[in-house]
C-alpha cells in the first residue's frame, strides 16, 4: 500500500481514507507535505517534508573527526529511554518524551539533495556520518527506503561514510555497502549497549534484539567490514558488573567485531526526567544511587564512578581482542546517543530541513 495515496490531506479526504489513516495535528515546520498514519505502524505519525539541505556542518570548535553529517529522520521508533537526541524535537515544539518517540519527520528528498550538494566543485570528499543525532535504520526505513539512495550518492562522489546504528535492516544494504566500499571508505559500527534481553526490552522498546544485533555484525563481517560495537551507555548498577560485561564483550567478539567503544550514561537536562519516570517504574530501589551519582543538574556520572568502569572493562577488552581501533577510522564514538560534547546534526532552528 502506497502511503502517498492514503494519507488525509484534508476533512474532504476522511471519507476516502482506509480505517486507521487519520489526519493528525499538522507539526508546524517547514517543507511540510503532509502527516501520515497506518495501522502498520500503531501509535507512530509520520511527518514528510521537504528538506532544504542533506549535509549538515558540524560545528568548527566540535572535536568530531568528521565534518558532516546526515539524517534522513528525526524522531527515533527505537524510543530508547537515555537517548541525548530527544533535545532536538524541542525545536519542533514537539516534547522530548514521547513525541520523540512516536511523531518521526521524514526528510524524503534527503538522497536527491545529498546527490547535488556532493556533486558541487566545492565538496573535497570529506568524511560523512550518519546515525549521529537518531537512527537511519529505524523502522521507518523499511517503509520510506532512503539509505539505499544516500548511499549510491555518497558512492558516486566517492565519499567515505561511517554509519552507526541499532537497526538490522543495516542487512538490507550489505551488499550495495560493499559495493561502495569498493569506491570509498565505508566503517559500520553497531550500538550494543544491554546484553540481558528483558532489561533491553524495557528500556530500548523499539529497537531490535541484542541477539538480532549480534547476526547483524556476523553477517556485516561476512560481507568484509570489520564492524565496530559501542557499548554505550554503560547503565550503572544495570549493566556495569563485571560478569554482566564480560558476557556481553564475549558475544560481541565472537559475533566478529573488531573493537569495542564503551562509555557510562550520560543524562542531559531533557532526557533526565524521561530516564527517571522510567526508572521510578521499573526499577524503583535505583532512584536514590542514581540520584547521587547524577545529583541536581548533573549530566555525568562522577569520575570516581568512570574509573572503575574503565578497572572493570578495560581488561575484559584486552582479554577479547577488543581494545583497539584502527587509525584510519573516524572514531564514531564521539556522536554516540550517549555523548556529552556538542552533537552534530542537532542544528539551531534555521536550519531544521
Amino acid at each position: 500500500m502506497r502511503w502517498s495515496s492514503q494519507a488525509v490531506g484534508s476533512a474532504r479526504d476522511t471519507q476516502s481514507a482506509l480505517p486507521g489513516l487519520e489526519l493528525s495535528e499538522m507539526a508546524a515546520m517547514p517543507g511540510h507535505l503532509r502527516t501520515v498514519r497506518s495501522p502498520e505502524f500503531a501509535g507512530m505519525v509520520f511527518h514528510e517534508v521537504l528538506a532544504k539541505s542533506a549535509l549538515n556542518r558540524v560545528p568548527g570548535q566540535s572535536s568530531m573527526p568528521f565534518s558532516w553529517t546526515v539524517n534522513p529522520y528525526r524522531g527515533c521508533s527505537h524510543a530508547c529511554v537515555y537517548c541525548f537526541a530527544r533535545g532536538s524535537h524541542r525545536y519542533l515544539d514537539l516534547d522530548t518524551g514521547r513525541d520523540f518517540d512516536s511523531q518521526i519527520v521524514v526528510k524524503v528528498n534527503v538522497a536527491e539533495l545529498l546527490d547535488r550538494e556532493l556533486a558541487k566543485p566545492s565538496w573535497q570528499g570529506e568524511y560523512v556520518a550518519l546515525g549521529t543525532n537518531t537512527d537511519p535504520y529505524q523502522r521507518a526505513e523499511g517503509r520510506y527506503r532512503l539509505m539505499p539512495g544516500i548511499i549510491e550518492a555518497l558512492a558516486r562522489r566517492q565519499t567515505p561514510v561511517s554509519i552507526l546504528t541499532k537497526g538490522t535492516l543495516l542487512r538490507r544494504d550489505l551488499a550495495q555497502l560493499a559495493d561502495a566500499n569498493s569506491r570509498a571508505s565505508v566503517t559500520i559500527a553497531m550500538s550494543i549497549a544491554i546484553g540481558e534481553h528483558e532489561l533491553q526490552q524495557s528500556i530500548e522498546p523499539g529497537t531490535p534484539t541484542t541477539r538480532a544485533r549480534l547476526e547483524t555484525i556476523a553477517a556485516a563481517r561476512a560481507a568484509g567490514f570489520a564492524p565496530m560495537v559501542f557499548i554505550m551507555p554503560v547503565l550503572p548498577y544495570l549493566t556495569d558488573s563485571t560478569e554482566q560485561l564480560n558476557t556481553l564483550l564475549r558475544d560481541i567478539s565472537a559475533a566478529g567485531a573488531e573493537s569495542v567503544m564503551y562509555g557510562p550514561l550520560h543524562l542531559r537536562s531533557h532526557v533526565k526526567p524521561w530516564f527517571f519516570e522510567w526508572l521510578e517504574r521499573e526499577h524503583p530501589d535505583l532512584v536514590q544511587p542514581y540520584r547521587s551519582l547524577y545529583p541536581g543538574a548533573s549530566s555525568k556520572a562522577p569520575q570516581r564512578y568512570r574509573l572503575e568502569l574503565a578497572g572493570r572493562i578495560r581488561p575484559l577488552m584486552r582479554r577479547y581482542g577488543l581494545d583497539a581501533r584502527p587509525a584510519n577510522r573516524p572514531a564514531a564514538s564521539v556522536a554516540l546517543r550517549t555523548s556529552a560534547t556538542q552533537l552534530p546534526g542537532v542544528p539551531s532552528p534555521p536550519t531544521l530541513f
